[in-house]
């Protein structure tokens, strides 16, 4: 029973649906997935680099603070698992569903203008002096005083991809996505003044700013590059949000646009007339005391279930 019960959708009742609702979604998806590829195969845009511009791109080569194989964990894999216990707990595949597709293709559309930027922009890296010279003897042309690098290929290739940071525009894609999540989950701008949830909201951008600032710190990207990463990942996270759930001070802001059209449209049927109308929860602590609980209905659908109750 508790699969059909109005406002209770799981895997297991509405995943087939939902899946091939967003067939198409997923297709293009894994093309983005391909072009990103391709972008980080091809050659970068080789911008002259002449004898006296070498004076700021002197930094020493270093590791990376935060190791690429640790951005997607951060950006991707940590708020699918927040997804995950939000949908154990609330019992609903489209905001599951909404969430990660969602933030994948926040991260993914990022990573491909990101990707492609830094291809046809080719800004050396503030390190570039020693990727070019792993010796420390420069060697530079007599006419044009251009580098003539005789580094490792692959090593040179890379310090061509400075302008923007993709450690920094994935971070936001991803953290800021799940920043908007969380806002609209517990309802921040219920206007009722609990201001402590916006310590909950601030820790993904928190996160997401310290990643990008050990970029500079290990001296791989300008600071004009993660700033320029943070804002292209915010944007790209904040249209991709607003695609599937509405503003989080809305008053349906709690789950996806398409869940509360499914549920108005089960009342519109009758269904309401035989089955609960909200779906069988714990008792949320807190409340009226300035504690913090996910929302579960929406408030414009009460509304107009109280309307057809009484007649308006």
């Amino acid at each position: 029973m508790a699969d059909i019960q109005l406002g209770c959708y799981t895997i297991k009742s509405h995943g087939a649906k939902v899946a091939r609702l967003h067939m198409y979604d997923w297709i293009i998806l894994l093309l983005l997935a391909v072009i990103d590829g391709l972008l980080n195969i091809i050659e970068p845009f080789h911008r002259f680099i002449g004898k006296d511009m070498m004076t700021d791109l002197r930094y020493p080569l270093k590791g990376n603070t935060v190791p690429f194989w640790a951005v997607p964990l951060i950006g991707i894999v940590l708020p699918c698992v927040i997804f995950g216990g939000i949908y154990f707990k609330k019992k609903n595949i489209y905001d599951l569903h909404h969430g990660i597709l969602g933030i994948l293709y926040s991260v993914l559309i990022t990573a491909v203008i990101t990707d492609a930027i830094k291809d046809g922009v080719g800004r050396p890296r503030p390190d570039f002096f020693w990727r070019c010279f792993p010796d420390g003897k420069d060697l530079y042309d007599n006419v044009t005083t251009g580098v003539l690098c005789h580094g490792e290929k692959s090593v040179i290739k890379e310090g061509h991809k400075s302008f923007p940071s993709g450690h920094s525009s994935w971070s936001f894609a991803g953290l800021g996505f799940l920043t908007w999540y969380l806002t609209g989950k517990i309802a921040v701008f219920d206007r009722k003044g609990h201001i402590a949830k916006l310590c909950i909201i601030v820790l993904p951008l928190l996160t997401a700013a310290l990643v990008a600032v050990s970029r500079v710190d290990d001296y791989w990207h300008h600071w004009q590059d993660v700033v320029a990463g943070a804002v292209l990942g915010l944007t790209v996270a904040s249209f991709c949000y607003l695609q599937f759930f509405p503003y989080p001070y809305d008053a349906d802001g709690l789950w996806p646009h398409a869940y509360t059209l499914q549920l108005a449209e089960a009342r519109n049927s009758g269904i309401a007339n035989s089955f609960s109308v909200r779906p069988p929860t714990e008792t949320e602590e807190g409340e009226g005391q300035g504690g913090i609980a996910l929302r579960d209905t929406s408030p414009i659908l009460d509304t107009m279930e109280s309307g057809r109750r009484y007649g308006n």
